[in-house]
């Protein structure tokens, strides 16, 4: 004799059975947890330090838990009447929301780091003409910092800043490094520190590394035209299902219902979301290639 068991009754079942993984890893799920809020909102917080804006951690906290509820009641008010399905995408909306501060900050600091690293080539130049006609560093980084826009010029300025304070302008010069965290700005400063302990034409080093970086930037460019093909046609094929599901949901309504109204079509439409996430990752990675 076949006996149906009530609904609520396996609700408290996989509650109870969540309750006890959750004790069980609780630790790891704390740790987890510390990470994805005050990790995270550190982590924004230094990466702006090191492109010279200053935002105080609260305020990055509220940023992102305003971004991330906003996210969500926008894609809540979307999906009504469907008020399950409403629930649904708010939560994978407000995880969106919550988690993409983290890659834009990231990506505005790789355009800064690229940034200073093309606006070395003049920079050095300027320098090495500079001391050849009898400047000493400080005065040729100071003409750089007068002639060339930020984010060199701020970078220079900051650099002579901590050297009228007491700073040595080779620990000065690490610090460089640190906030601009890329080979060319290892290699520079790794020069000049050499070069100021041993002794040197500082003026032929900086015309050496000038070249080597043009190079660098040649052949970078050369590998993203190459690249870029490659990367664009992924992202087209990437946005071919949304784009099919939003001609069908309008040419076709009850075709699409299953899918935004049933628990299993939320299932699915999770699955895609994730596998188009993780596609647009192995994208990058492939089409990336270090110099």
């Amino acid at each position: 004799m076949h006996v149906a068991v009530p609904h609520w009754l396996l609700g408290v079942v996989v509650f109870i059975s969540a309750l006890l993984v959750a004790y069980q890893f609780s630790g790891r799920i704390l740790d987890w947890i510390r990470f994805q809020s005050i990790g995270t909102r550190d982590y924004i917080a230094d990466k702006l330090q090191l492109m010279m804006i200053e935002v105080p951690p609260e305020k990055i906290l509220v940023g992102q838990v305003g971004l991330s509820l906003g996210l969500a009641a926008i894609m809540f008010v979307l999906c009504l009447p469907n008020f399950t399905a409403a629930i649904f995408f708010a939560v994978i909306m407000a995880v969106f929301g919550w988690v993409i501060p983290k890659p834009i900050v990231n990506v505005m600091y790789r355009n800064r780091c690229d940034k200073f690293v093309n606006q070395m080539v003049d920079g050095l130049g300027l320098m090495s003409n500079g001391m050849r006609s009898g400047l000493s560093v400080v005065q040729a980084m100071g003409l750089v910092s007068q002639e060339m826009p930020d984010p060199i010029q701020s970078e220079f300025n900051l650099i002579l800043s901590q050297n009228k304070l007491g700073v040595s302008l080779e620990e000065a010069f690490v610090n460089l490094s640190k906030r601009i965290m890329t080979d060319e700005v290892e290699m520079f400063v790794t020069s000049v520190n050499i070069l100021k302990e041993t002794g040197g034409n500082l003026a032929e080093t900086f015309d050496t590394i000038t070249t080597l970086i043009r190079e660098r930037i040649k052949v970078e460019g050369k590998i993203k035209a190459l690249t870029a093909q490659a990367f664009w046609q992924g992202v087209i094929l990437m946005l071919v299902p949304p784009f099919m599901a939003g001609v069908l949901s309008q040419t076709d309504p009850e075709l699409m219902k299953p899918m935004f109204g049933t628990p299993i079509g939320w299932a699915i439409l999770t699955a895609v979301l994730i596998l188009e996430v993780v596609a647009f990752f192995v994208i990058q990675k492939v089409t990336t290639i270090d110099v």
